[in-house]
């Protein structure tokens, strides 16, 4: 078992209003020729904005479109194109699973990664890990990496306006964090890098959760209209920074276990990474038995934030017993999460937590 308790980082952390026109700079530190591999809804901003800032900085580039999953072959094909072009650094530009996929390549390639999100929807950007899909886009695994990206690199403008579905998924998957590395540390339990949860963690952790507390309703006002302000970056400071880190030092436990089982409900596909995690967390608070203020006071942001509270919302069109009790079958899974719960819980007491999670979401619609 392992004994030494962590806090990892990525080498750096760049926030700011209009950092998109500038990311050669950041990038020349590292390489001298890129793998850009960016999501299709964003090519244009990639040739008009990224390609002239690198070439400014003499860095030469190779495109390549994200296929849309995070699966090992889409990894592989990716490897093998950086391997075809002598490219010397990887740098990831979309959302989670293109970020994921950058660090996946980086990590077989043996190059360094710059990680630039274009939404805030989870908090992939920071960690040393990527979660894995199979081609059918259910969950398969986790791939842990031996180091954080180099560089992330948040252009607040560029966030500011994607559409606000994905800022309020990362307020959402960030909602989770202190709870779950709170759980973790109790429980004493195992990291996101496979050693014991840090102090200096559970603290990023509940900072991320005051951030939150304190300015995601201003933010959410922001977001709606397009604007950069003070309480937006703030709130990217949580969702993209203390969130990736207080989770990596602090640990995961039900939130996210309950989050990889329901990848096998098919009416749940389209649902954000976020939004479901946001339901794992009413699961766990339900499994903990949780203050009821502490209760309200999640489902406050939750409803601030405007992500969805019950599996209806979801995109849940029937409830069927024998696909839950699957979910909480796969949340329970040796090596998954739910095992840095304080106490030791089967699979009848997620379904049950399940099924009471939605029925107390449904009392506070």
């Amino acid at each position: 078992m392992p004994t030494a308790r962590t806090v990892t980082s990525p080498k750096k952390f760049i926030i700011g209003n209009g950092l998109f026109n500038n990311l050669g700079q950041y990038i020349q530190d590292f390489g001298s020729k890129a793998l850009i591999i960016y999501d299709a809804f964003f090519e244009e901003k990639v040739k008009t904005e990224v390609i002239p800032a690198l070439q400014q900085a003499k860095i030469d580039s190779v495109l390549e479109v994200f296929s849309g999953e995070c699966t090992e072959k889409e990894i592989h094909r990716l490897k093998d194109l950086a391997s075809t072009h002598h490219v010397n650094v990887i740098v990831g530009i979309g959302g989670g699973k293109t970020l994921d996929t950058a660090k996946s390549t980086a990590f077989y390639k043996k190059e360094p990664v710059i990680i630039c999100p274009t939404i805030a929807s989870t908090d992939a950007p920071c960690t040393a890990l990527s979660v894995i899909y199979n081609e059918q886009g259910e969950f398969e695994r986790y791939l842990f990496l031996p180091q954080n990206p180099d560089a992330v690199i948040v252009d607040s403008h560029v966030i500011a306006q994607a559409p606000i579905r994905f800022f309020s998924a990362g307020i959402g998957d960030a909602l989770a964090t202190y709870f779950e590395a709170r759980a973790c540390y109790n429980a004493d339990g195992i990291n996101l890098v496979l050693q014991k949860p840090s102090r200096t963690g559970l603290g990023l952790a509940h900072m991320c959760y005051t951030l939150l507390k304190d300015n995601v309703a201003q933010a959410m006002d922001a977001v709606e209209n397009k604007v950069v302000t003070p309480a937006l970056e703030t709130i990217l400071e949580a969702t993209i920074y203390l969130s990736g880190v207080g989770a990596e030092a602090g640990g995961l436990a039900a939130a996210h276990a309950v989050n990889n089982g329901m990848s096998v409900i098919t009416d749940l596909h389209k649902a954000q990474h976020g939004e479901k995690v946001t339901f794992g967390l009413l699961t766990q608070l339900v499994l903990e038995n949780a203050p009821q203020q502490e209760i309200e006071d999640v489902i406050h942001i939750i409803k601030t934030a405007k992500l969805p509270l019950t599996l209806e919302d979801l995109g849940l069109q029937t409830f069927e017993a024998q696909k839950w009790r699957k979910v909480a079958e796969i949340a329970c899974a040796e090596g998954d999460t739910m095992g840095n719960m304080p106490r030791k819980v089967s699979v009848d007491d997620v379904y049950n937590a399940i099924v009471a999670a939605n029925a107390l979401a449904h009392r506070y619609k």
